[in-house]
């Protein structure tokens, strides 16, 4: 097996402002759901919740 084949990479977006402004790697055996996060965002200036899109 390759090294990370487990791990895929995400992006996170603001629900506030509908802004993708992370993107953060996940495991496709532990967590098939998508995730949730609060996150710093730069353009409202305040921790909001961060959601994975696709």
């Amino acid at each position: 097996m390759a090294k990370n084949e487990k791990r895929v990479h995400v992006t996170l977006e603001c629900t506030e402002c509908k802004r993708r402004n992370y993107i953060t790697t996940k495991s496709k055996v532990n967590d098939r759901e998508r995730i949730e996060m609060k996150k710093y965002c730069k353009w409202d200036r305040t921790h909001t919740l961060h959601k994975e899109t696709r």
